[in-house]
């Protein structure tokens, strides 16, 4: 970490400390791993009560920074939303300062972590979906409903892999989400949802979701792009065919995707093609995590060949 980055990360902290209730001490700091857009933080606080965790999350990176206010304001709304939600397990919001140097949010420790391995994602894959449906059946009130969701890619944006041997598949799937979106039935989304936003503990059969994090892009808008993304990180996380399981996961949870075909494919392919053309950005954070056989051509493959198959089943 740079001089700056050392200085933000100070200041963070020292903010932390402020929050907190009078007489608690933060004794230790961790840094957490597999984050993308912030930098995470465990705090180890030592009150009265005895000693806790808290998670402080701060946004370095320039894009994230100049959006700070609107991202961490909704993060903040969203995990006060979800207190009366016993369904949807989040944090809860201790403090927010959009404008701190570095913005920064302060929130409760989740117990459990991030479990990525190929060990036990089978099971996984099904509380996910579980997980998923339960998160759809939010129903806020119009005051507390989230932004309307904002497509990640368009037709103009997508890169198509250089060298692809498929450059019919990949037109296609551009001339699909070049159309008007398809109606829908706007529900409460997390927008984010992907294995590595999602805590668990147990083992085996005892295997339980304990928490979900990363609420900065809560949208409202169409559950089929929820499961889109979570099919699209599945299939780069765990091979083709667990993305394209993951739709028949959610249904059989009770979730309900668009009945017909070529709406439930624009979706899909509108999430899949933002991770075009080798899905480097989700493969760091995977591989702080562990999986570092999640190479860049690995991935690329994957996603090409997720893309094909998804035209194969809908189109």
């Amino acid at each position: 970490m740079g001089t700056a980055g050392v200085v933000g990360a100070e200041a963070a902290i020292a903010w932390a400390r402020r929050v907190l209730p009078e007489g608690d001490r933060v004794v230790g700091v961790e840094r957490l791993r597999g984050g993308w857009t912030s930098e995470m933080r465990r705090l180890e606080v030592r009150g009265a009560s005895g000693s806790y965790g808290v998670v402080l999350r701060s946004f370095v990176k320039e894009f994230y920074v100049r959006h700070a206010a609107g991202l961490l304001r909704r993060e903040a709304d969203v995990l006060g939303l979800l207190e009366r939600e016993a369904a949807v397990p989040a944090a809860r919001c201790l403090g927010v300062e959009p404008a701190g140097e570095p913005p920064s949010l302060l929130m409760t420790l989740l117990p459990g972590g991030v479990r990525l391995d190929e060990d036990g994602a089978e099971g996984r894959a099904d509380l996910l979906a579980r997980q998923l449906r339960a998160l759809h059946e939010v129903r806020p009130a119009a005051a507390e409903r989230p932004r309307v969701y904002e497509a990640w890619t368009s037709p103009a944006r997508v890169r198509v892999p250089e060298g692809t041997r498929r450059p019919d598949v990949w037109a296609r799937a551009v001339d699909i989400i070049g159309a008007a979106p398809p109606s829908y039935d706007p529900r409460f989304l997390h927008r984010d949802f992907h294995p590595g936003n999602v805590l668990f503990t147990g083992a085996g059969a005892e295997t339980a979701v304990s928490g979900v994090v990363d609420w900065v892009e809560t949208s409202w808008g169409p559950v089929d792009l929820d499961v889109a993304h979570c099919s699209s990180a599945l299939a780069l996380l765990h091979g083709v065919p667990a993305g394209m399981r993951f739709v028949e996961r959610y249904v059989a949870a009770g979730g309900t995707p668009s009945p017909e075909p070529s709406a439930h494919l624009y979706w899909r392919l509108l999430d899949a093609l933002a991770f075009a053309p080798d899905a480097e950005k989700v493969a760091v954070p995977w591989r702080e995590l562990g999986r570092t056989d999640l190479t860049p051509a690995l991935l690329g493959e994957r996603l090409e060949e997720y893309v094909a198959e998804l035209l194969r089943r809908y189109d």
